[in-house]
């Protein structure tokens, strides 16, 4: 249960009840669910999340493997259940491998298809477990992705570290399938 009841849709303001139908009619279940239960009590903070959200998940450059990837270790990382859900589900659905899924639920290092996966792992858990990406890292990073693409792998990272501490620190339950993370 969550530490913070959802907010009545009736006692939302003007700006409030814009924003929650907008995100009512973006998602395919129909419910606010998620951080934005939590976002939604301040009408700024749902518009500037939710754009990131759409840019980042949508709009961005990286390709959606790799990027879902990178949910699952920062919800890895941080033993977010309602992260891992919802992602775990998407990074299926548009061709991460099993194996490599699997792997991070059990933090194991995963078998990497390709040198793109294998950076991935490693910017994300350095940014995580060191706060830095080492010179090695970063110079093959660059390499492969170009300055901009690293601009965008940092930036999921940090987005999805704010959505696990939101996650967390407000105690927002997994849907009721979701598979358990130790």
């Amino acid at each position: 249960m969550s530490r913070v009841p959802q907010i009545d849709p009736t006692a939302f303001s003007p700006e409030q009840r814009k924003l929650y139908d907008a995100m009512i009619a973006s998602r395919p279940d129909g419910k606010l669910q998620g951080p934005s239960s939590m976002w939604i009590r301040n009408a700024g903070l749902a518009a500037v999340t939710g754009q990131m959200a759409k840019l980042l998940r949508y709009e961005g450059k990286l390709e959606a493997t790799l990027f879902e990837m990178i949910t699952l270790l920062v919800a890895r990382q941080w033993t977010a259940h309602y992260v891992w859900s919802v992602h775990a589900k998407e990074a299926t659905r548009v061709g991460l491998e099993p194996e490599v899924i699997e792997a991070i639920r059990t933090r194991r290092i995963p078998p990497f298809s390709h040198e793109r996966q294998k950076l991935i792992y490693e910017i994300t858990n350095e940014l995580v477990d060191t706060k830095v990406v080492s010179d090695g890292t970063y110079m093959r990073a660059e390499q492969e992705f170009g300055v901009d693409l690293v601009l965008e792998i940092v930036t999921a990272v940090g987005f999805y570290t704010l959505i696990c501490m939101t996650i967390k620190t407000f105690q927002v339950p997994a849907p009721s399938d979701a598979t358990p993370l130790e």
